[in-house]
């Protein structure tokens, strides 16, 4: 396994189905990944949208067997069952979407290896970075983009050329 592959991350995750399961379950396939919480009604929703235009596009474009994966920031209130109905209400409910609960520690070792900051201002808000991450399928990383609403063909295609490897 590669040295910066997140497959070493020994942190438990729940998913919105109720699984355990680690990142290592994930080997093997593309990842695409933000880092969100359900109770955002500001960046998350859009941040969201950007995720949906994207799978939309990649398969678009044969992109196949990727992972698209939303990760909790607010492991204490995003329960998997949370999860399950923000991914119904946001029509990410196929196999193609996987929602993730950690722990506190597990979310913060997981946001400082993609390069995410995050703080929470009150009881349910949360000041944080908006950036799509893209592992290949050892669980390196091989692209970021920081943003709102930049949907391009560059994301696009760098996820694309990712899934083809």
């Amino acid at each position: 396994m590669d040295d910066l592959s997140i497959y070493q991350l020994p942190s438990l995750w729940n998913t919105q189905d109720g699984q355990t399961i680690e990142f290592k379950d994930l080997k093997g396939k593309p990842l695409v990944v933000v880092m969100i919480y359900t109770a955002c009604r500001t960046a998350c929703p859009r941040l969201v949208a950007d995720m949906r235009m994207v799978e939309e596009k990649v398969s678009g474009k044969k992109g196949k067997d990727i992972q698209y994966v939303l990760v909790s920031i607010d492991p204490k209130n995003d329960t998997p069952e949370k999860l399950k109905v923000f991914a119904k209400e946001n029509g990410m409910d196929d196999q193609k979407w996987l929602f993730l609960q950690g722990t506190e520690d597990g979310v913060r070792d997981f946001a400082n290896i993609m390069a995410v900051k995050y703080k929470q201002i009150n009881p349910i808000d949360f000041s944080h970075s908006n950036i799509i991450s893209v592992f290949d399928r050892r669980g390196v990383m091989k692209y970021q983009k920081e943003g709102l609403g930049l949907v391009g063909e560059e994301i696009v295609n760098k996820i694309v050329a990712v899934a083809k490897n």
